[in-house]
């Protein structure tokens, strides 16, 4: 069995929750550029523009998020950093994607839903409705797939912790 290297592992782990943030601050400039365009040009009256407000709303939090994450990176790791500080760490962060997931899969409820009480007789401010129906489920399912792919990520990368019994 080979030895591991906590540094080489800290490396890998903060290389993929890395790029993973990016990704996210990509995804939030998009959002901000279109939605933020859109909605400034929308009419009030149309699902359209609370499709567009409620992207720009939750490109904004992304962004908070995204931000903080990346000022969280560190390229090296503490002094001292350990094989059990890794996998506490990796432990750590695997399950914080695999918990933002859950939360995903709520959001993309909660979209379904609010479209759906859009199309009830009785539902007040059908457009509103819909139209953030149409964000959260859209930004849901992003973040889902977002998250599924870092948790997947971080997992093939805990492969030699597994291995060795740390995980």
């Amino acid at each position: 069995m080979p030895v591991l290297d906590p540094n080489a592992l800290y490396a890998t782990r903060e290389l993929i929750v890395g790029r993973g943030l990016a990704v996210l601050a990509a995804w939030v400039i998009g959002n901000l550029a279109i939605s933020g365009y859109a909605v400034a040009h929308a009419d009030r009256r149309h699902a359209s523009y609370y499709f567009h407000f409620m992207n720009a709303a939750w490109a904004l939090v992304n962004a908070g998020i995204a931000a903080w994450g990346i000022v969280m990176l560190r390229r090296l790791p503490p002094a001292g950093w350990s094989l059990a500080a890794e996998a506490g760490a990796h432990h750590h962060d695997e399950n914080l994607f695999l918990f933002n997931t859950g939360l995903d899969v709520i959001y993309i409820i909660v979209g379904l839903w609010l479209r759906r009480r859009a199309a009830a007789p009785d539902a007040s401010n059908p457009t509103r409705l819909a139209g953030f129906g149409r964000s959260v489920l859209l930004q849901g399912a992003f973040l889902s797939a977002f998250d599924l792919a870092i948790t997947a990520l971080l997992h093939l990368a805990g492969a030699p912790l597994r291995a060795a019994g740390l995980l």
